[in-house]
């Protein structure tokens, strides 16, 4: 029978042990006497999947091996389960355990005690390594560093420097950018599909320039991906009502920089329509897909994936507009464990001291959405053509004064995302709230809506919309309400609605047209 000499090393570095070192120490421990040498290079040991170890078992369980020796515990384990089941088998074929830095005497009670003590700490070690190897790699995506993978097609590496240090960025490679730009606007046409694509660049013999075939699962993923975009505020918007944890702040979205999407720290349902719980981040890099063109088209690829409305938010469209009808405070959402899922409470119903007792009957979050859309759909049909409007007197010079830079547009498009995200915030404050604090959240919260109703006006101004056109629009966006993103849906109403008033029952709409 043979001692066994087992050595381990994951990774080559300078500060760890190498595998030869390793059985130079177990070679002395072994005191000359006849040894097999087992050796397993670029294995972790959080489990025993290594040929080496596996080989050094299966000896023992044929009575080849007398003792087993290692330079340190962790060499042959960091699992305690593994462990434990490891030294079963030991002392099922009577063999000995020794660690040449670590003297344990397994033979006894106390000794075993001692080991597994140890292996405990093992574990713990490697979970830490595990866990510091993890945050570090989400620091990095956090600061736009190059995390490796596969380039994405219509583009190249370049080399960089991103807070003094060395990495590399994408880089556009000008052939494979047409053609994604040609997919991209047939895509958003909606007239084509991704089939209509394929054959069409076949047709035309367009060729896949990395010689890859083209094919529609493939297509689809390109439109997906957001390291193509021009990553402006709407981009933002659309992350956000979709739940991703967006690690850039509102204003950096100006419309230069492209996005990284990384699956985030938290595991999800792994869907590709799921957003809930990835990162988004700005890249180093350029985006050339214009953000109107590109979220249309990712809004149909998440439309073709799913049937049914796209994922319910944790608010509402209508939450901002509608209010008590007997106390004139808002009605928020609220959560239930039942099928309806969401509901309208007044803010002030079980206030301490003089509270509301509430609009008189359960409004669902629902059932309200779905009035309301009827309503406005009713609304505008009576709409055909609008002949008076607030900005049918303005003069063409007037106009064209009104005129703002796109750079001002920017800068009120983010205060617009910014006053939502501080409405929401506020929102989420009201549950518990006394009389004073309630007080001073609606107030503000109104304040805050106003503002945004201003916003909103002046963008639409901006650009030199007419009433008429407005409502053109919204017609449009009514008729694909179910591909709206929340946010859409909210400037419908935040356009159309002043008002809604609930009590005892009754709905009483205040409308802006």
């Amino acid at each position: 029978m043979y001692d066994a000499l087992y050595a381990r090393q994951s990774i080559e570095k300078k500060d760890s042990i190498s595998v030869e070192s390793q059985l130079e120490y177990c070679r002395y421990e072994a005191r000359g006497e006849a040894c097999i040498e087992y050796t397993d290079k670029g294995f972790s040991g959080k489990d025993t999947n290594r040929p080496g170890f596996e080989t050094m078992m299966n000896d023992i369980r044929a009575g080849k091996i007398k003792r087993v020796i290692v330079y340190k515990l962790d060499r042959i384990s960091r699992s305690i389960l593994d462990f434990a089941n490891m030294m079963e088998i030991f002392q099922k074929y009577h063999v000995e355990f020794v660690s040449s830095t670590e003297k344990f005497d397994t033979s006894t009670p106390i000794g075993r005690a001692m080991l597994n003590i140890c292996i405990v700490f093992a574990q713990l070690e490697r979970e830490t390594i595990q866990k510091r190897v993890t945050d570090a790699y989400y620091a990095r995506c956090k600061r736009g560093f190059y995390m490796g993978g596969r380039i994405p097609y219509g583009y190249r590496l370049a080399s960089t420097v991103i807070d003094n240090v060395r990495t590399s960025m994408y880089e556009e490679v000008p052939e494979e950018s047409q053609q994604l730009k040609l997919i991209y606007s047939m895509y958003a046409d909606t007239d084509n599909s991704l089939g209509d694509i394929v054959r069409y660049l076949n047709e035309h013999q367009i060729k896949n320039l990395r010689g890859a075939d083209w094919n529609t699962a493939r297509i689809s993923e390109m439109l997906r991906n957001p390291v193509y975009v021009e990553a402006d505020i709407d981009v933002y918007r659309f992350f956000r009502s979709q739940g991703a944890d967006i690690c850039n702040p509102a204003s950096d979205f100006t419309g230069y920089n492209a996005c990284y999407l990384y699956k985030g720290t938290v595991s999800s349902s792994g869907k590709q329509r799921d957003l809930s719980d990835k990162e988004i981040v700005l890249a180093p890099h350029r985006g050339f897909i214009p953000s109107g063109t590109w979220l249309a088209c990712r809004i149909r690829c998440q439309n073709n994936r799913q049937s049914t409305k796209t994922c319910k938010p944790k608010n509402s469209w209508l939450a901002g507009k509608v209010k008590c009808g007997r106390c004139g405070y808002a009605l928020i959402i609220r959560k239930a464990k039942t099928k309806w899922g969401r509901y309208f409470v007044c803010s002030q119903s079980g206030s301490r001291g003089a509270g509301c007792t509430g609009a008189g009957c359960t409004v669902y979050a629902d059932v309200l959405e779905e009035y309301m859309f009827g309503a406005i759909r009713d609304r505008l049909s009576e709409f055909s053509a609008l002949k008076e409007s607030p900005l049918s007197c303005i003069s063409d010079t007037e106009e064209k004064g009104m005129q703002a830079s796109p750079q001002k547009n920017l800068v009120k498009k983010i205060r617009l995302t910014q006053i939502e995200e501080e409405i929401e915030e506020l929102l989420s404050k009201v549950s518990g709230a006394g009389n004073v604090l309630m007080k001073y959240i609606d107030e503000k919260v109104s304040e805050l809506d106003a503002e945004r109703k201003a916003l909103r006006e002046e963008i639409v101004t901006a650009n030199g919309t007419d009433t008429e056109g407005r409502l053109k629009q919204i017609t449009n966006h009514v008729k694909i309400w179910e591909t709206l993103s929340f946010e859409d849906r909210q400037g419908v109403v935040d356009t159309l609605i002043k008002v809604i008033r609930i009590a005892d029952g009754n709905i009483e709409i205040t409308w802006n047209i």
